[in-house]
């Protein structure tokens, strides 16, 4: 019997190619994102190159009540999910004290509170069934400081906490958790985020389909992190080598001066 992987964040970059790499491999998907004719696109294209069934939600997981609707959804529909993956997030370039408190606000209501709130909503079935499991889409910015982005490398500093505790409260239940951290990636996010010109998105990026290849490969093999790129990994490795100090220094360092300060 197929399984029914729900993918947020679904309607381009990482998201898009990790709905298709389930898809690939014989899972319904269900596609979240707030774009409903990016979705359809998407969906139509698995319909017609993977024979599986492909189910669109639109859906603002920046609301406080995006996740309960969209779970609403689901059980209207009749639709069990045995994979989740939380891809949706966005980040924003600056100074914590000059951006936007709402656009910061928004930012940890998608990439903490939506994540937490539907890994909880959805979890317990899936533990009571012991298949499937949860992918956190994450960011090597988990391992540092991120000066001039600093609630954006917070919270996925929890998405990566949240997801190894919630591993090995899994542990037995047959659930596979994975926390896919990836660094610049050929997506929207640098646009969106204002990292655009950073010299990591024009010398050292991975395209969203070979991350996405990665992450789907390290979550069926049940793998705890999933760093895609030896880049990358060296990049991780490195930082834990450095006082702390100097590591918010450098990144702070190389944001300030790409941001024109």
């Amino acid at each position: 019997m197929s399984q029914t992987t729900l993918v947020t964040g679904a309607s381009s970059g990482i998201g898009k190619e990790l709905a298709i790499q389930f898809a690939k491999h014989g899972d319904n998907v269900v596609l979240v994102a707030r774009s409903e004719d990016k979705l359809n696109d998407l969906a139509e294209q698995i319909r017609r190159d993977y024979e599986v069934v492909a189910t669109v939600i639109c859906s603002d997981l920046g609301t406080t009540d995006g996740v309960d609707r969209l779970c609403n959804q689901l059980k209207d529909q009749s639709i069990v999910i045995d994979t989740l993956v939380n891809n949706a997030g966005f980040g924003a370039l600056g100074k914590f004290a000059e951006l936007s408190i709402d656009r910061q606000t928004n930012m940890l209501m998608v990439n903490v509170v939506a994540l937490t709130r539907l890994t909880r909503a959805l979890l317990p079935a899936m533990i009571e069934r012991g298949q499937g499991g949860v992918l956190n889409v994450g960011s090597i910015a988990a391992y540092q400081a991120g000066p001039n982005m600093s609630v954006y490398y917070a919270s996925k500093a929890y998405v990566l906490s949240f997801t190894e505790g919630l591993r090995e409260e899994l542990a037995g239940t047959g659930l596979h958790v994975t926390c896919l951290e990836p660094g610049a990636t050929e997506t929207g996010f640098g646009e969106d985020s204002g990292m655009g010109k950073l010299d990591m998105f024009s010398s050292s990026t991975m395209t969203a389909q070979a991350v996405a290849q990665a992450g789907y490969k390290g979550f069926h093999k049940n793998e705890d992190v999933v760093i895609p790129g030896w880049k990358n990994r060296l990049l991780v490795t490195s930082v834990g080598f450095l006082p702390r100090f100097a590591t918010r220094k450098l990144v702070g360092k190389l944001q300030r001066v790409q941001s024109g300060e």
